[in-house]
């Protein structure tokens, strides 16, 4: 379709904001999905669970759970045109409560992603002269995050405070510019640079010695996994954390986009980029995994890794030891600050659009009223020398019993008990070449929450089990479980708070039956 200026498409558009295209939409939406687990969660997820062998359930998952649900978030949000809270709230107003908590749930993302964040920007600089010296784990815990014992330590460490308060001045310059010249703008510049970034990343790993021996580690199928329920439950957690989906960014996200715009064709864009850069992350990392194990003589089993380990450890004993190590470093550490800067405009959208709505508030007011708490509370919480420990906990719980849950209870009662898949499903059909029939509304009813119970019951019993990384009781009861608990009470607190303009409820709804009225 051609360009639609924001603004002319109707009345909520014009006053909500919207993107200017189908383009810059799919940009934002990528931009959102491709994050800090594409490069550091995927690889080592596909390598423990199976190697070649994963690629299989993980296109069934990405298949029969990540673009079915995908497409339930365009649906609900293209269709209702508003926040992940007014979406739900028009739908049925007893079901606001889902969209707050998908609210909550990014507050709480955001605060601790900021960090990680402000990590890389650091690590983008110290990779120059390559500052970690000898002992890169030594390094991070110790002189740059000054980690001690885990518990609780207000003392700052001005290292991480500096470029993480800055980390929020840019977030913030970004959502006041608003949906159009911030969000679509932030992607249609940093998502080409970060695909060339990563690509000469990658290029240049793949020239290392060793590289062959990191990607023959990668991808020898290991068959029998395939027989194990957990690598199948790797392969659909995998799935939901990579997509963004479940928690209110794609709501968002398609509320801004022109009513006949081809939303399942987008979706599929979407879903198979966010795909092909975990591929390429998995290449890159694998092959630069390589080159650290025969440099030292080891197996890559000894030296594969994930998550903050890969970032802040093992990459910069790669960068210290390969050739042409500063460019490796600037190029891996530049593609986490673009990759998570993206991701963390989805994140933070979610909660500015969400207040607009509920509280008539102009972009600005909204945008500092949501900003600020947050970047006071990740500085208080994540530029201690504690914060290493509270953020590895929040985010544990909160991907495991904050997203995956509430992206399972929301797919029930939109199949079950709302029953409106069919009025979703003509919605998406309409003006789309793909026919979003009785396939999908299957996937999203059964195959879906089956998926995710299996994830969640699997995730459960392990931290009911043994203690999340052995970290004391009272810490995992605040940070985890009661981070993830508030979550859901701030949602349906938050939704029996009154709509400042009720009017704004009755634009569009259905009744009981499931048409709309």
């Amino acid at each position: 379709m051609g360009t639609t200026p924001e603004g002319v498409q109707d009345g909520a558009e014009a006053k909500r904001g919207a993107f200017s295209s189908r383009q810059v939409f799919i940009l934002a939406a990528i931009g959102s999905a491709v994050g800090l687990g594409n490069i550091w969660r995927f690889p080592y997820v596909a390598y423990d669970n199976g190697g070649g062998a994963f690629v299989i359930p993980y296109i069934v998952a990405l298949l029969t759970a990540g673009i079915p649900f995908l497409f339930l978030d365009y649906a609900l949000g293209h269709r209702f045109r508003g926040s992940a809270p007014l979406s739900f709230a028009r739908l049925r107003r007893g079901t606001e409560g889902l969209g707050w908590w998908q609210v909550g749930i990014c507050f709480m993302i955001a605060i601790y992603y900021a960090a990680v964040m402000a990590w890389a920007v650091r690590y983008t600089i110290f990779s120059v002269n390559k500052a970690w010296g000898d002992d890169p784990e030594g390094f991070f815990f110790g002189e740059f995050l000054k980690a001690g014992d885990p518990g609780v330590d207000a003392t700052p460490v001005w290292g991480v405070l500096i470029p993480l308060l800055l980390v929020w001045v840019a977030i913030l310059a970004v959502m006041l510019l608003g949906v159009q010249k911030g969000v679509g703008a932030t992607s249609v510049i940093f998502i080409p640079i970060l695909v060339v970034a990563f690509g000469i990343l990658v290029v240049r790993s793949l020239f290392l010695p060793g590289a062959a021996e990191g990607l023959d580690a990668l991808f020898t199928p290991n068959w029998a996994a395939l027989t194990d329920a957990t690598v199948w439950a790797a392969a659909y957690g995998q799935i939901f954390f990579s997509l963004s989906i479940g928690f209110g960014i794609m709501i968002t996200y398609s509320s801004y986009v022109h009513r006949h715009t081809d939303m399942p064709g987008s979706g599929l864009v979407v879903g198979f980029a966010n795909s092909g850069f975990e591929l390429l992350a998995g290449i890159g990392v694998f092959a630069a995994l390589g080159f650290m194990a025969q440099a030292n003589g080891v197996a890559v089993d000894e030296v594969a890794t994930s998550g903050i380990g890969l970032a802040f450890v093992a990459f910069p004993a790669i960068i210290s030891e390969a050739p042409a190590g500063a460019l490796i470093g600037v190029l891996f550490f530049l593609s986490l600050v673009i990759a998570g800067f993206t991701s963390m405009v989805s994140i933070v959208e979610v909660v500015i659009s969400g207040v607009r709505d509920k509280f008539e508030m102009t972009r600005k007011g909204a945008t500092i009223a949501v900003t600020v708490p947050m970047a006071l509370l990740s500085l208080v919480l994540f530029s201690t020398t504690s914060g290493i420990y509270v953020l590895d906990i929040v985010d544990h719980f909160i991907n495991q019993f904050g997203i995956l849950l509430v992206a399972v209870i929301s797919m029930l009662v939109l199949s079950w008990g709302l029953r409106v898949l069919p009025t979703f499903s003509d919605h998406l059909s309409d003006g789309s070449s793909i026919v979003v029939g009785a396939w999908w509304r299957v996937l999203v009813s059964i195959v879906a929450p089956i998926g995710l119970v299996l994830v969640l019951g699997l995730s459960f019993w392990e931290d009911v089990k043994t203690p999340y990384e052995g970290y004391p009781a009272w810490m995992l009861g605040v940070f985890g479980w009661g981070a993830a608990g508030a979550v859901i009470v701030f949602g349906f607190l938050a939704a029996q708070a009154k709509w400042r303009d009720p009017e704004t409820l009755s634009e569009v709804h259905f009744n009981k039956k499931g048409a709309e009225s």
